[in-house]
């Protein structure tokens, strides 16, 4: 396929060409790699430029991926080719190489602090990771005996990053450029030693092709290394055996911001990490954290409070340039995101019912019920040592559903997250907690891979400082309490205290959704008239238009069709559309096809006989419609419509997973801040009541009226 695009897209090149087609890997930092501007850049890419303009000559890139680009210049479809290609005799069989430009190699790196490792002597006894299959893991191997350690092997370099970070490993091997690079963006590690000796990388051309490319390539090198632009170059993405991160008890390092403003995706509801207070302004550990972070550093941020599962689409479509929301860092998550160091370790806990003397052990469990939310770590702890204690399960789909079932006692215990087990009782849930913490993942903070490097370093430098200064602690302790309640304003454990303190609030996101659903209900009208009109009309090609219509609208479930157009749709036209008008399109659509089929089927209940009489007398199908048909299909519909509003009214609550914060997410916001969520969804309840009851009583008058 490769093969076949470059055949109709491009001529073989020859060596007279003054601009050539270089192909090249598609990520291979710190070789090739996009930046944060989505810009081709690297050492291999750099050098190429830099070259080319030393030689005269113009380079048409080709980031095609590895084998692609081997490929294209056996196939006389690319000139050359520069990807961090060892220079080896098997290659040499079909290729012509340059003089080498990177002499790559091994090295041993360890964490920032530590000063034990200086040597491969040091070694001994201790665990050391390497890369499955790599140089690196054969170099181990071979050594094994005669330094004494033993040997840890990972899939990837964030497991072993990982691994140092958190001390399954005092050191690791891996080619010492890519380690280079990752202490420049960031990781906390250190080389130590000289790399061992590795394959040599080479810019190559077709054997017997392009040699005149070859001589401006060397010939270009070789005027780089003599004027001190190649170390330059190499210098720009990989840190030498002399660059280590700053330490706890050193300054911070103030880092210069790429953007006038950071976009930062979170959470809307995840006490004590991001929620809104009792003046309904957010706060959390992660927003402290973070608006403490851009105040040290000296750059601003843009908080955009849109839900876990939006947050990560606004990250992945380029809406943010960065998300922090309680997200573990993860194997899984690393193969998409770069991570901040870890600024939470978190752990499950369990708790029970104040007052509770009978369980103060896990054994204690036996032959009791305990709960938990589903899929959380906490549900992976108790079925791994259900057979163990002897205790049943019973999942859940929220915390406050948990807080429910421990004071009904339809469950003995329930286990969460530490941290939101003791906001929970800080904010006045009658809970204790009789057994430790178990140790779970690490929270950190997160770009999109590849992009807003800086962001990660600024975010580092500054929690390292706020780690060293105390002022971290804190700010964690602010939220996290072990037991005891925090003074409030309002009590807001009652109704009358929920009401009182959110009443603004509450009917600001009652406006948001009546609004919604206001304005896409008269959108949909409009929309759905026409295509109802098309579905009746005796030309086929409208009544085709609007059944197609219709099926792909009513066959889209509509959360689907949100995502879509607040993160698919804006990130294919490279425009940021706004929640609440992503809200109103989908709500228009999604209404206009329903409407459509009532005009349709209004229209349809009119008896046939009535336009046929109107025909025979000589009037147009449009006179026919507008005096004879419309009239009495509209007094068929209205009931239709207001029942259509209604349930549009309703639908505006799947809208709040693209972050509109309506009436439903409003109280969703409410729950988490004071986890008292049968009062709150009561209210809700009853406000939705009110306005639903209402607007059936005027659907019926009107009906009268109309009749």
């Amino acid at each position: 396929m490769i093969i076949s695009f470059f055949a109709f897209s491009a001529k073989s090149a020859n060596a007279e060409e003054t601009t050539y087609k270089i192909g090249t890997d598609l990520t291979f930092a710190p070789f090739e790699f996009q930046n944060e501007n989505n810009e081709y850049v690297g050492i291999d890419i750099d050098l190429l430029h830099a070259i080319a303009e030393d030689q005269g000559f113009n380079v048409d890139l080709r980031p095609l991926g590895f084998d692609s680009s081997i490929q294209g210049v056996q196939s006389n479809q690319l000139d050359g080719m520069i990807a961090g290609m060892s220079i080896t005799d098997e290659r040499k069989e079909t290729f012509d190489f340059s003089d080498p430009y990177f002499d790559s190699g091994i090295q041993m790196a360890v964490a920032a602090d530590n000063d034990s490792i200086t040597s491969y002597e040091d070694l001994e006894g201790e665990t050391v990771g390497a890369k499955v299959g790599t140089e690196s893991a054969r170099f181990l191997e071979e050594n094994k005996d005669k330094y004494g350690y033993d040997i840890k092997n990972y899939d990837d370099a964030s497991g072993l990053y990982g691994a140092v970070r958190n001390g399954t490993v005092v050191a690791i091997f891996d080619d010492y450029p890519v380690l280079g690079y990752a202490i420049n963006n960031g990781e906390a590690m250190k080389l130590v030693g000289e790399p061992e000796a590795g394959a040599s990388y080479g810019f190559a051309v077709k054997k017997g092709q392009n040699a005149d490319l070859l001589e401006k390539f060397n010939t270009g090198l070789a005027h780089l290394k003599e004027s001190g632009e190649y170390d330059k170059i190499v210098a720009t993405y990989i840190s030498t055996s002399d660059s280590t991160t700053s330490s706890d008890d050193s300054e911070m390092v103030k880092v210069e911001p790429k953007k006038d403003v950071y976009k930062i995706a979170s959470d809307s509801a995840f006490a004590p990490f991001e929620f809104q207070n009792e003046d309904n302004e957010y706060v959390g550990i992660d927003v402290d954290l973070l608006t403490r972070a851009a105040e040290m550093q000296g750059f601003n941020i843009e908080f955009n409070f849109i839900g876990f599962s939006g947050a990560l689409q606004a990250l992945d479509g380029n809406q943010a340039d960065g998300m922090i929301a309680g997200m573990s860092i993860t194997d899984e998550r690393k193969a998409s995101y770069d991570f901040s160091d870890s600024y939470f370790e978190s752990g499950i806990q369990l708790a029970v019912k104040e007052g509770n003397e009978d369980i103060s052990s896990y054994e204690d469990l036996d032959g009791k019920t305990v709960g938990a939310k589903v899929g959380t770590e906490s549900a992976d702890f108790l079925i791994a040592n259900e057979d163990k204690y002897g205790y049943s399960i019973k999942y859940y789909d929220a915390a406050d559903q948990l807080y429910a079932a421990v004071s009904g006692g339809q469950i003995d215990a329930m286990m969460d997250d530490y941290p939101v087990i003791g906001y929970a009782i800080a904010q006045g849930q009658k809970l204790t907690t009789p057994i430790e913490k178990e140790t779970g993942g690490q929270y950190g903070f997160a770009v999109k891979k590849g992009q807003n490097p800086e962001l990660i370093e600024m975010f580092n430098e500054a929690l390292k400082e706020m780690k060293r200064t105390g002022e971290y602690d804190q700010i964690v302790g602010k939220y996290i309490q072990d037991g005891s309640a925090t003074e409030k304003k309002v009590d807001e454990s009652t109704i009358s205290g929920l009401v009182s303190n959110n009443y603004q609030v509450l009917l600001k996101g009652l406006w948001n959704t009546l609004l919604l659903a206001l304005i896409s209900f008269a959108l949909a009208l409009v929309i759905g008239i026409i295509l109802g009109l098309f579905s009746v009309a005796p030309i086929k090609a409208l009544r085709v238009i609007a059944g197609i219509y219709v099926d792909i609208i009513r066959g889209i479930p509509m959360m689907v069709l949100a995502f879509f157009i607040f993160f698919g749709l804006s990130d294919a036209i490279g425009i940021t559309i706004p929640d609440f008008a992503a809200g109103v399109i989908t709500l228009t659509l999604n209404a206009s096809a329903y409407i459509a089929e009532i005009v349709r089927g209004g229209i349809n209940a009119v008896p046939n006989g009535q336009m046929e009489a109107s025909r025979s007398l000589g009037m147009t199908y449009t006179r026919t419609m507008q005096k004879i048909v419309l009239p009495q299909a509209i007094k068929i519909m209205i009931p239709s419509f207001v029942n259509q509003f209604v349930i549009s009214l309703k639908d505006t609550t799947i809208i709040s997973v693209i972050g509109v914060v309506e009436l439903l997410q409003t109280g969703k916001i409410i729950v988490a801040r004071t986890t008292q969520s049968t009062y709150v969804y009561l209210i809700i309840a009853i406000m939705y009541l009110v306005v639903i009851t209402a607007l059936t009583k005027l659907a019926k008058v009107l009906e009268k009226k109309v009749k």
